[in-house]
């Protein structure tokens, strides 16, 4: 076995870091979800279920969150500067109208990235005017997959550049 199929060490290469916009998927949405009592790694989504998707929606305190031009392209730089900072090593960024894919090379623990990249994002789009709700724009948590393997890393950078759909107007 090759050492891009294999780590020994236990210390993941990377993490796949997902956080989505506020409102943007529900539990009960056919996509999938997990909750507080299904959330166990590798077992199944809890099913698709409309009532309790629609119910998720009407307690919703505002809209759902649609990422503009504008607010992904600060996002994304901000992204970019707190990896910098940190000297965590950036391996691929995508940011979406309702979510953000990054992966990452970093020593914390993966909650503190995703934390450190929801609170600077907001912070810089409030800066910029681009966000003026006393709410933060994102869902509570997000998906932090550890990235074990070199092969890992190299699809899960695939998935973020190249399977995210049609590349996002610039306007």
């Amino acid at each position: 076995m090759s050492s891009r199929e294999f780590n020994e060490s236990h210390i993941p290469l990377a993490y796949l870091i997902t956080f989505r916009c506020y409102g943007t998927w529900l539990h009960g949405d056919e996509r999938g979800s997990v909750d507080h009592e299904n959330n166990i790694y590798g077992e199944p989504f809890l099913s698709t279920d409309s009532s309790r998707e629609q119910e998720e929606f009407r307690r919703l305190k505002t809209p759902p969150v649609t990422l503009d031009a504008g607010q992904r392209a600060i996002i994304e730089t901000t992204i970019r500067e707190v990896c910098t900072h940190r000297n965590w090593a950036l391996h691929a960024i995508n940011v979406r109208t309702n979510h953000v894919h990054v992966v990452v090379r970093a020593a914390p623990k993966p909650e503190k990235i995703l934390t450190d990249f929801k609170i600077w994002t907001t912070w810089r789009m409030r800066e910029n005017k681009l966000w003026e709700h006393e709410i933060t724009p994102w869902a509570a948590h997000g998906s932090r997959r550890y990235l074990w393997t070199e092969k890992n890393v190299e699809a899960a950078i695939d998935y973020v550049l190249n399977q995210q759909g049609d590349d996002l107007p610039e306007i």
